[in-house]
């Protein structure tokens, strides 16, 4: 199926109280078909997940620090509800850390006061403009969708710009939450977790439950390499922990799609390694889930089985996230003429 990029045109308004100008930010998506799919029950201790009832789509990368920066810049000349962290600034991957841990950004730096006078305004590092965005919380991605679901405006983080939309949330920012959903009406979420496998693993071969075990259309024998020019083990690389670490130089991220071969079969990439992304999904108590594994762990952790959770409110070096949206029309049109045909097809052998 053919890849599309969408782009969501907003005006672009120099805000007299905040002074920041706003720019729009473009998500590439890809379609997911195959409506009806049954779920992957492979695994005894984690059964069940990737059924999907209708089509969608999905980023094809994840959110990327020059993306987060234009939504910081439109909506965050007063920070009110934390979009930023400070961790997010640094550049190095520094393995000695505070106390041996380690501290890892995505070089987005922030500058001025945070108030309406001196509204806060931030920059990205060139290096890190096409790397995932990290230290975000549950909360934080919820925002963005917020604001990709509004139209991408400007003004003060509020019901029109990040508080409402794909996500109530009129303010909170707390470690429970598990009441807040995704609206009926969203048209940018974070994706569910049945939505996220299905992207990653399913083998986009009809209404099937048939799935591999990576991202990169594999299973158990052949995890992931790490080879970044992708002429060993084409098709199938990640970045995931191994020697020499860090893989590109002083960063610990890739850009995205650096490994131009190792998509998914719904032609996704990075949902095995780089950083772990955020799900919808609410777990064990308030917690949201977490899958793909990140660049500081092995390749068996981006496998179908591995599920992880946190707070909502959790941010560190190695989580990120991308999002969901309906898909076009055309998209539509297309996953149903593929669907008509192969039953055509099959009428036609058993005729």
């Amino acid at each position: 199926m053919r890849q599309r990029t969408w782009t969501i045109i907003s005006v672009a308004a120099v805000l007299a109280m905040l002074g920041a100008t706003a720019r729009a930010a473009t998500i590439d998506l890809v379609p997911v078909g195959n409506a009806g799919n049954p779920s992957d029950m492979r695994y005894a201790a984690t059964p069940g997940y990737g059924s999907v009832g209708y089509a969608y789509a999905i980023g094809k990368y994840e959110v990327t620090a020059g993306q987060y920066k234009d939504f910081l810049n439109a909506v965050g000349g007063i920070d009110t509800y934390a979009l930023y962290n400070t961790e997010m600034s640094r550049t190095d991957c520094d393995l000695s850390g505070s106390g041996g841990v380690l501290l890892y950004g995505c070089g987005i730096a922030r500058s001025g006061g945070g108030t309406v006078g001196n509204p806060y305004s931030y920059t990205v590092d060139s290096a890190f403009v096409n790397r995932p965005v990290n230290h975000v919380s549950f909360w934080d991605a919820a925002r963005f969708a917020n604001w990709l679901h509004n139209g991408q405006p400007s003004g003060l983080q509020g019901p029109g710009t990040t508080e409402r939309g794909a996500y109530t949330l009129d303010g909170y920012n707390g470690a429970d939450g598990h009441t807040i959903t995704k609206n009926d009406a969203a048209q940018w979420w974070i994706p569910s977790e049945d939505e996220w496998y299905k992207a990653a693993y399913h083998k986009n071969d009809g209404a099937t439950g048939n799935y591999w075990d990576y991202p990169t259309k594999t299973d158990l024998g052949s995890p992931p390499g790490r080879d970044m020019t992708e002429l060993s083990n084409p098709g199938n690389n990640a970045n995931v922990f191994g020697l020499p670490f860090p893989i590109d130089g002083t960063r610990c991220t890739t850009v995205k799609g650096e490994f131009e071969l190792s998509d998914s079969a719904y032609h996704t990439f990075d949902q095995g390694g780089n950083v772990w992304e955020w799900n919808d999904t609410v777990m064990i108590s308030s917690t949201r889930g977490w899958r793909g594994g990140a660049f500081d762990y092995s390749a068996s952790d981006s496998a179908a089985f591995v599920r992880d959770y946190e707070a909502p409110t959790v941010e560190y070096y190695g989580i990120g996230f991308r999002v969901a949206s309906v898909p076009e029309p055309c998209s539509l049109v297309m996953l149903a003429a593929i669907a008509l045909g192969g039953l055509l097809y099959r009428r036609s052998k058993h005729a």
